[in-house]
């Protein structure tokens, strides 16, 4: 079953008979189909030799024949697909615009979170934003400066960060400057812990107050101005001293005052002259100054103790930096005058 052989055409002349023609031609209707093939030899070699038509002896055998092979079906035909990409060895995550996957610290110092509980948030910055936080062990107050590590998008950034923090340890022990705690970093940002100065800010309370008395001014003058020397004879500028950036520890009216907010400090050496962006000084903005622009700012800032307003006032940023330029200042408004 299943295998059916295909013989080739047989003629009535041909080498090969069919076996049944050859027998029943002219056997009769009652004969027996009973006998075995023995008794049909014996009984039956008369009525073989009467056959009319004697079967022809062929002088050579037919040709072989060859069985024809059923056709296949034809295959599909397959599009060429385009080569798929090769996996690269291991999977890199891939960082959002800005996201800096190397350490911007050049020492470890562990995981934040191990050692603090972050609070509510105090403030928000250009690359940072300020969080209170507490520490496990004694449960004391500092504040946390966060820097997202997406903001830092040159090597320059980088840079600018781990300076901010080597000056901080450069200048601990300075009653008037705020001293870090330590700096910690995750795959996200850069955390460096400092004291909490939980009074505000002196330009809050320039706002409150309006402006200050002369004996008062004089004692924040002061304050001012030893920090200017102080960072100043350990080879730091701070470029950077607005009432914005000095913090009161308490609310106290006596409370002592500190200096924040490194991020543009930058050391220098005796007689060094920079070619940097514009700052407030007028030789900021001739792009060639040195540490007296900080003297520049202090100065700024008293003007604004004894008088509550700027000195250089203008709608517009271009307007400001003219007036600083040509040094037009006005000494008649109250309460200066």
């Amino acid at each position: 079953m299943g295998n059916t052989c295909v013989g080739p055409s047989i003629s009535r002349n041909g080498f090969f008979q069919s076996v049944s023609a050859a027998m029943w031609r002219n056997r009769s209707p009652d004969d027996s189909m009973s006998q075995t093939n023995g008794e049909s030899v014996h009984e039956h070699g008369a009525a073989s030799t009467e056959l009319e038509s004697p079967l022809p002896v062929q002088s050579k055998p037919p040709e072989q024949m060859t069985m024809p092979k059923p056709e296949e079906p034809e295959k599909p035909v397959k599009s060429e697909e385009p080569a798929k990409p090769k996996k690269p060895p291991q999977v890199k995550r891939v960082s959002s615009a800005g996201l800096r996957t190397e350490y911007v610290l050049t020492t470890k110092a562990g995981n934040l979170k191990e050692f603090y509980s972050l609070g509510k948030k105090l403030g928000q910055g250009q690359f940072g934003t300020t969080f209170l936080c507490v520490e496990k062990t004694t449960k004391k107050e500092f504040a946390c400066k966060s820097i997202a590590k997406r903001k830092l998008l040159t090597d320059e950034d980088v840079e600018d960060v781990r300076r901010e923090i080597q000056i901080m340890h450069h200048l601990a022990g300075h009653p008037n400057v705020i001293s870090i705690k330590g700096a910690y970093e995750d795959p996200m940002a850069v955390h460096v812990v400092m004291e909490l100065c939980a009074g505000g800010e002196l330009f809050d309370r320039i706002i409150q107050r309006g402006h200050y008395t002369e004996r008062k001014a004089a004692e924040l003058t002061r304050t001012i101005v030893g920090v200017v020397e102080a960072c100043h004879s350990l080879g730091v500028m701070h470029r950077d001293l607005k009432p914005e950036n000095f913090l009161f520890v308490n609310e106290k009216e006596d409370s002592l005052l500190k200096t924040i907010d490194f991020g543009l400090s930058m050391f220098f050496k005796p007689g060094m002259v920079l070619s940097l962006p514009y700052y407030v000084a007028p030789e900021v903005l001739k792009k060639r100054y040195g540490p007296e622009a900080d003297v520049w700012s202090a100065g700024v800032i008293v003007y604004i103790l004894l008088s509550g307003v700027p000195p250089f006032w203008a709608e517009n940023e271009e307007g400001i930096f003219e007036q600083v330029l040509h040094g037009d200042l006005d000494f008649s408004t109250d309460p200066l005058a």
